[in-house]
């Protein structure tokens, strides 16, 4: 560290004491105040509970499906009302944590079909399956049916190689998708519960034919209502097309092709138009860099499907919302049973939805306030929206209910509707197809992400109530507390604190982690994406053993707005994320229960580059850290994101993206670091990993490393996981512990 940067440590410390202070002034204040605890569990078992994913609502016969994974344990459960409650059923039984992962399912029209993907990358389709658990026969991609017409459910049965499955119209067949191209199959009529996993028992199962032979990578696929037409994006490198595949004629058109990016598609109820997004090439997509306008605004346009021409239905404006967010959905677009299509935007600065009639005008806010809009879902009938979002609750999630029939003058748009609230966090709605009941994914401080419905009045039930183990240290987990800091720079940073078990005194080790990213916001409870229901879990372990952890929700992040999001000079542009870093560091050390000498850093992906950083150039302050996958080199990663990065074509960005790298201090390194990294990483190049290590052993820093073969960024094999953090642990203990 420069001489510099040393006098910033010293104002900033000052000034984050005072802050900590005026804190712990205030009567009954949740930053000095610790929650009950004993302590005393197990890492397997904070980590033991089932974590659900997605949850789907079935067209018909009120049925959810979801996916579970139990200790790397992936397998397919569905809800279905007996007897005036809702029952949940396992469908397949996997039994081995073996890293193959499921994930695509898709219900037929009637719903007494059910069809799912088993093996490949889900997150990089274009890429083989990864096998860390380095089975001999390797892992396929396949396509599974399950036939629930009977009641009881058959043995699943492999229909094809292939991913992304659909449904026809009348159930009869699935067109799916293989090595980026349009396949179909028709289903066996006859089949019945067998008792093979590889074939019915008593239908030979016709073999698949494919639709077209295209140019590009063909994705999010969408049948028309009446089943007569597909629509998709094809992607071509620099632009992609949003294709129409006519299943009755075998023709294909393309919906005014241009040089620009057009996804998402949504078709109208009658079929008979469809709606896509257009973002537009010529505007500087400079990956991990701060893009809050755009030179060319986003637009949407609608279709005729069988003509191909387009027109724009609105662009956004210059400036603010000119640069296309998309939600946390499959959907970008709802075309509304009242004939409007509503949309994401921000316009305001947050990430809200807006109306507008599909005969055109302008746009009306649906959800106004200073909170984002994430997971939204449509209605069987168009007649209702349901999302998670923030507001009122900036550090949670809840639900929202949005009718769309309720005619007002302005939007079409009734008021949102809170449908939950309170201390728990709830995302990820659907509406079943009565078109009434929600279902979602819900969790709190203490207890991990589970399946419920929600009535009217907003009373929630677990649809498995017997799904967390027994031995789930529930009560002996603390309940995180929300913090407010600030950033070396004086920006306002979230956070949550993890205080040791009551009765814990005198001064204690502690830890910042950092999420990865950067796109995301830890909460006060249990997270909604896997990686960070572990990261929770690690975080409250490791309160357990002692330890004062603060979580950051650091710049770059979402749930705080548009500017906070896109933070100047963030990431690659200049690392602004350092001084929130340094804010985290010298807030814990101001703390009466902190040891000042014992601080540690951790965190994977992006926080792995932040923790790099923060030993990289604060070792005076961060005294050890482990580094999962992190970025350590901006311009080795960048073309990981766009294979046409050339760092030599901007000399100057590449310099900044270097000095924003921790490679670029590694001179000032001096704490010990804990690298843990899978070398079939497809996120973050292992590569990033052997070049940091090699270039601080030049230098006599302590490195020890945890390599998986075969293992991909977020890993696959839960045994893998609790391996990882178990060396945390130990590693923590001998640099950070007395």
């Amino acid at each position: 560290m420069n001489q510099g940067e040393s006098d910033l440590l010293r104002i900033v410390s000052r000034r984050v004491l005072m802050v900590a202070l005026n804190l712990c002034l205030v009567p009954g204040s949740l930053a000095c105040a610790q929650s009950p605890a004993t302590g005393g569990f197990t890492l397997p078992q904070v980590l033991s509970a089932p974590f659900p994913t997605e949850l789907r609502s079935a067209p018909a016969l009120g049925r959810i499906s979801w996916l579970s994974n139990t200790e790397g344990r992936r397998n397919l459960w569905i809800a279905e009302q007996l007897q005036g409650k809702f029952s949940a059923r396992q469908l397949t039984h996997y039994s081995a944590d073996d890293g193959v992962d499921l994930g695509e399912v898709a219900w037929s029209p009637d719903a007494q079909q059910i069809a799912y993907v088993r093996g490949g990358d889900f997150e990089a389709p274009a890429k083989p399956g990864a096998n860390p658990a380095l089975l001999p026969e390797g892992i396929d991609q396949n396509i599974w049916l399950i036939s629930l017409k009977s009641g009881a459910a058959t043995e699943p049965v492999k229909i094809a190689a292939g991913r992304s499955p659909v449904f026809t119209h009348a159930g009869d067949a699935l067109i799916y998708l293989s090595s980026g191209q349009l396949w179909s199959v028709q289903l066996a009529s006859d089949t019945k519960p067998g008792k093979s996993k590889a074939a019915p028992a008593t239908a030979e199962q016709p073999k698949p034919g494919q639709l077209l032979h295209t140019r590009g990578n063909i994705g999010s696929l969408r049948l028309s209502p009446d089943g007569s037409l597909l629509a998709f994006v094809s992607k071509r490198d620099d632009h992609s097309f949003i294709g129409v595949y006519d299943l009755r004629a075998k023709s294909l058109i393309y919906l005014d092709p241009s040089t620009d990016d057009d996804i998402a598609p949504a078709w109208s109820p009658e079929s008979d138009q469809i709606a896509y997004i257009r973002t537009a090439t010529g505007n500087d997509d400079y990956e991990f860099a701060p893009s809050r306008t755009a030179a060319l605004p986003w637009s949407i346009r609608i279709a005729d499907p069988k003509t191909g021409r387009s027109r724009e239905l609105w662009k956004a404006a210059a400036g603010q919302g000119s640069v296309f967010r998309p939600l946390a959905s499959s959907d970008q677009l709802f075309w509304t049973a009242g004939n409007r299509i509503v949309f994401p935007s921000e316009l305001d600065g947050w990430l809200h939805l807006y109306a507008l009639p599909v005969s055109g005008g302008i746009p009306a806010l649906a959800t106004p306030s200073e909170f984002e809009v994430e997971h939204v879902a449509l209605s069987e009938d168009r007649k209702t929206l349901v999302y998670s979002s923030n507001q009122d609750d900036i550090d949670r999630r809840h639900i929202w209910k949005l009718s769309l029939s309720d005619s007002n003058p302005d939007s079409g748009i009734a008021k949102p509707i809170a449908i939950t609230s309170g201390d728990g966090i709830e995302v990820e709605p659907v509406v079943a197809s009565d078109d009434k009941t929600v279902f979602l994914l819900r969790s709190d401080a203490r207890l991990p992400l589970r399946v419920a419905s929600v009535t009217e009045s907003g009373t929630l039930a677990d649809l498995d109530p017997q799904a967390i183990p027994k031995d789930f240290p529930a009560s002996q987990l603390v309940v995180p507390q929300q913090v407010i800091l600030s950033s070396a720079d004086g920006m306002m940073i979230h956070g949550q604190l993890f205080l040791p078990p009551a009765g814990s005194e005198g001064k204690h080790p502690a830890l910042v982690f950092f999420h990865g990213g950067s796109r995301r916001q830890m909460l006060l409870g249990w997270h909604y994406m896997q990686y960070y229901n572990n990261s929770y879990g690690m975080n409250q372990y490791l309160a357990s053993k002692g330890y004062v952890v603060l979580s950051v929700n650091y710049r770059s992040g979402i749930g705080y707005g548009l500017n906070f999001r896109e933070a100047l000079n963030y990431g690659a542009a200049g690392a602004s994320e350092f001084n929130d870093v340094l804010g985290a560091g010298l807030y814990l050390r101001s703390r009466s229960d902190v040891d000042p000498a014992r601080i540690g850093s951790w965190g994977g992906s992006y926080g792995g580059y932040l923790t790099a950083l923060a030993l990289a150039r604060a070792s005076d302050l961060f005294a050890a850290g482990v580094d999962f996958h992190g970025v350590h080199d901006w311009n080795i990663e960048l073309g990981n994101w766009n294979t046409a990065f050339d760092p030599n074509a901007d000399p100057n960005r590449a310099r900044v993206a270097y000095e924003s790298s921790p490679v670029a201090s590694v001179s000032t390194w001096r704490s010990p670091v804990l690298l843990i990294h899978g070398d079939d990483d497809r996120n973050v190049q292992f590569s990033q990993t052997p070049k940091l290590a090699g270039m601080l052993r030049k230098q006599n820093v302590h490195i020890e490393e945890l390599i998986f073969p075969d293992e991909i960024h977020d890993f696959l094999l839960h045994r893998d996981w609790l391996k990882a953090y178990d060396a945390e642990t130990d590693f923590f203990a001998r640099y950070l512990k007395p």
